[in-house]
């Protein structure tokens, strides 16, 4: 029987069962999913792999249950059987279904009952968590307990949305890789600590949102990254472009006001020659003596200097020497007046048509939208209360 899954990313795996590994401790997982505002199943034996089956197969028959009628109607018996042994009867039997089947049951499930039933039992549990159910989880504004995201993102995870949301240790149990590929931890609440251990392991980042957070000097290999507006001070700063890698393109460090150098904007470009996108607006220690430092970005084709108010708009003229640069934002600088002046004289250049960057910000979601760059996440926690 082929497997047919329904998903958004396609899976690089072919095989049925999962290199994820779960520890099988019914009492432990119970509280791990309590911890992420999930109700659990009621449970006995957990440890029998022939629990679904004993869920439909009552032996031995009970009674049945005949129901009172009318004197007049005293010839006829309505006699109701239990729903669990007609189904028994039909012969349906949970076992006797394959695991691609099964699988393709709990595509249809959201998060909140895919949760459920891998406490079933231990062949429930293994295909819950097959890697081609848990390409896309949004987790947005939980409390995630220690070791929630040690569990979940090596189950085979490649977009995950986790905005405003409190970040235990991730506690892994494995070394290997991550398939994460889109990441938004936007605003989040988790230690330094916590979140190197998190992007030391994510080797195939596209895209990464850490808008809002506080970050220490190592910074991932990526090709867009969105730092803007983080608790950092002028240290975080420099040590963030110290190890900023030549492989990202587009660049968001904006929202740095005084703690954003010109120093720090030579540095950027010498470890960044491929920039094609950067923000650097907000920043109010830029002055025109950057500019030397743009033009060796051969490839500069977007640039955002708003609210850098010591740059006056007269000095912005020589941005047109950048045979490249195809945008430029300057919000804050210019004036109405000065504006349109500034646009007759760089007529080849588009200037302030667009008020938000889209460096690394991924797609706005909505409770019933959720959204990554794009991309639509399956698997996404309902709220608790409505369990």
């Amino acid at each position: 029987m082929h497997r047919k899954h329904l998903q958004e990313i396609p899976s690089s795996s072919s095989n049925v069962s999962t290199s994820f590994t779960w520890d099988w401790d019914s009492s432990k997982t119970s509280e791990f999913l309590s911890g992420m505002g999930v109700s659990v199943l009621k449970k006995d034996k957990l440890g029998n792999e022939n629990t679904p089956q004993d869920l439909l197969v009552s032996s031995p028959c009970p009674p049945q249950k005949r129901q009172k009628v009318k004197e007049k109607e005293r010839d006829f018996v309505i006699v109701r059987r239990p729903r669990l042994l007609r189904e028994a009867e039909s012969g349906v039997s949970w076992d006797a279904l394959p695991d691609e089947l099964l699988l393709a049951i709990f595509a249809y499930l959201p998060l909140n009952d895919l949760l459920k039933v891998s406490l079933i039992c231990k062949r429930w549990h293994r295909l819950s968590f097959d890697e081609s159910l848990w390409q896309t989880l949004d987790l947005t504004g939980r409390n995630l307990l220690p070791g929630v995201i040690g569990q979940l993102l090596p189950a085979g995870v490649t977009v995950f949305r986790c905005p405003r949301s409190c970040i235990g240790n991730p506690l892994f149990k494995t070394s290997k890789p991550l398939r994460v590929q889109h990441m938004d931890l936007s605003n989040c609440t988790v230690s330094v600590a916590d979140l190197q251990s998190i992007l030391c392991l994510c080797e195939r980042l596209q895209n990464l949102s850490l808008e809002g957070l506080v970050l220490s000097d190592d910074i991932i290999k990526l090709e867009e990254l969105n730092l803007s507006w983080c608790d950092f001070t002028a240290t975080h700063v420099k040590a963030a472009v110290n190890h900023v890698t030549s492989k990202v393109t587009q660049l968001n460090l904006s929202g740095y006001r005084q703690n954003l150098q010109i120093p720090d904007v030579k540095t950027l470009v010498e470890r960044c020659p491929f920039l094609v996108h950067l923000d650097l607006s907000d920043s109010v220690m830029l002055k025109p003596e950057c500019f030397q430092y743009f033009h060796q970005l051969i490839f500069l084709q977007h640039l955002c200097l708003s609210r850098c108010y010591q740059i006056s708009p007269a000095a912005l003229v020589e941005l047109g020497k950048i045979p490249t640069l195809k945008t430029l934002q300057v919000f804050g600088i210019v004036t109405d007046s000065s504006l349109q002046l500034l646009k007759e004289t760089l007529p080849n250049m588009k200037i302030n048509c667009s008020h938000f960057t889209s460096i690394a910000r991924p797609t706005v979601g909505s409770k019933k939208n959720h959204e990554i760059w794009g991309i639509k996440c399956r698997l996404t926690l309902r709220n608790p209360s409505g369990l």
